[in-house]
């Protein structure tokens, strides 16, 4: 922690002594340079001098904790202004008390899974129709193949390439986290020789790629207003996570880590491609004005 002057302080007083209440409504009238008056030799802003104020990773904090400037009226404001993170708040505290008191699973038996207790009828049904399990698995494949082509299209045709980026930063990562920690196959697995990838071969199960890459064309789908394409994908991702799970080809902890992934490496390729279009830009500008 470090002290600074008034002057470094003074300029900015007036936007960050609002953070010190998160919980009440910024007041308009805090922004006024009129609430910022001068005493002497001393600049004092709206929650004391400046003097008072330090810096903690490049921002404005007062000496006081923030709780002690709380009031009745803020944590009022906080159950009714911040309702979902209030919801998380007692989803935390439950599953604190379900982490601490569940019975675990003894080494002996095979990992409890919700998603297969839910498809179990499905299962059944798939395991006593090998014909059916056949059929779709071939449908699964022609799935994939539609979000490869699409990914791609995105790129070599329309010259777009975050999704393909994103494709890649995605499978790099799961073949890393795969080869990290090799969960062992599900007793039930239904496999399929037309079933991706083809010919009964060994794959990752930590995370599923299958969903990964269905979200990323989707979230590419909806950027280019192609709303009823990403729908499709949607809920073709949908039957096609119900249709790995009842085949035991994924946990359910891969498939919502699937979802995830996708759209979190999304997001970095976005960033990634605004990163270079910023240096672009730099570099253009730079030449023209040496020009």
């Amino acid at each position: 922690m470090k002290r600074v002057s008034s002057a470094n302080v003074f300029s900015t007083i007036a936007t960050t002594t609002l953070l010190t209440s998160p919980y009440r409504p910024p007041d308009k009238g805090n922004c006024k340079s009129n609430n910022v008056k001068v005493m002497g030799n001393k600049k004092t802003g709206v929650h004391g001098n400046v003097a008072d104020y330090h810096v903690f990773n490049g921002g404005v904090h007062s000496g006081k904790p923030s709780f002690m400037k709380w009031t009745l009226n803020d944590v009022v404001n906080v159950v009714r202004s911040h309702r979902i993170p209030c919801v998380f708040a007692v989803g935390m505290v439950f599953f604190m008390y379900v982490e601490y008191t569940i019975r675990m699973v003894p080494h002996s038996s095979p990992p409890l899974d919700w998603g297969f207790l839910l498809t179990r009828s499905f299962h059944r049904a798939l395991a006593s129709r090998p014909l059916l399990n056949t059929v779709l698995a071939a449908l699964n494949t022609v799935f994939v193949l539609m979000q490869t082509v699409y990914i791609v299209w995105a790129w070599i045709i329309e010259g777009r390439p975050r999704a393909t980026i994103s494709a890649l930063f995605m499978f790099t990562c799961r073949g890393i986290l795969g080869c990290s920690t090799q969960l062992p196959l599900p007793q039930e697995f239904l496999g399929s020789g037309v079933d991706f990838p083809v010919g009964n071969v060994s794959f990752f199960l930590f995370f599923s790629g299958h969903v990964a890459g269905a979200v990323i064309a989707s979230l590419d789908m909806r950027r280019m207003q192609r709303r009823g394409m990403a729908w499709l994908f949607d809920i073709l991702n949908v039957l096609q996570s119900l249709r790995l799970l009842a085949t035991r080809g994924h946990y359910t902890i891969d498939l919502a880590v699937g979802l995830g992934a996708g759209i979190l490496f999304d997001f970095l390729a976005g960033k990634y491609e605004q990163s270079k279009t910023t240096k672009t830009s730099t570099f253009s500008r730079s030449m023209k004005e040496i020009c």
